[in-house]
């Protein structure tokens, strides 16, 4: 199985500004300020590579509560790249535009949509794209769309890391894509 014909596949999760509530948000919109990547090797059955790109806002802050969420503080983001250079990033050292990718559910794409409509940045990735979360329900033929951490469960597998860690969540639903793909119900992408 060569690249093209998607022997790696970048999983993708992003962890964005967030509050408690409207009132708190005052009008800040989801910002991008960590993406977790995991490569998996589906030929050789295994997680090949672990990376977290902290990411800057630039049009929201951090509150408590995301803090409290993701374990991220402003001070940690501020230290991040900005938006377009994290895209640039997967672009270049992880082939994000012409190498499938999965996310558990559609809100990371759609983040990744919204963000670079909003900022002019050029989309990181291809069209070859798949929910992992339907493919999981899918190949276990269960009817509930199960959350990470209930599929995690639902499979048998620890929870490696913290939850809503980027780079963590990751990683988990890397071991979930390559329980999904065991049971040879990957979709072609």
């Amino acid at each position: 199985m060569d690249e093209q014909r998607g022997r790696f596949l970048n999983v993708v999760d992003v962890e964005a500004t967030c509050w408690a509530d409207k009132h708190e948000a005052a009008g800040q919109p989801h910002e991008i300020i960590e993406i977790g990547l995991c490569v998996v090797d589906l030929e050789a059955g295994e997680r090949t590579e672990r990376r977290r790109v902290l990411v800057r806002p630039e049009r929201s802050k951090v509150s408590a509560f995301c803090t409290d969420l993701t374990g991220l503080t402003q001070e940690e983001v501020d230290g991040g790249v900005p938006f377009h250079e994290a895209c640039a990033v997967l672009e270049r050292e992880h082939r994000s535009h012409s190498r499938a990718w999965a996310s558990w559910g559609d809100y990371d794409r759609r983040q990744f949509e919204r963000q670079c409509a909003a900022t002019g940045t050029r989309y990181p990735f291809g069209r070859r794209h798949t929910n992992a979360k339907i493919a999981y329900s899918a190949a276990h033929g269960i009817r509930r769309r199960l959350g990470m951490a209930g599929a995690l469960e639902h499979s048998g597998f620890p929870l490696e890391g913290r939850h809503h860690s980027g780079v963590d969540d990751a990683w988990n639903i890397g071991a979930l894509v390559l329980d999904i793909v065991r049971r040879n119900a990957w979709p072609e992408v």
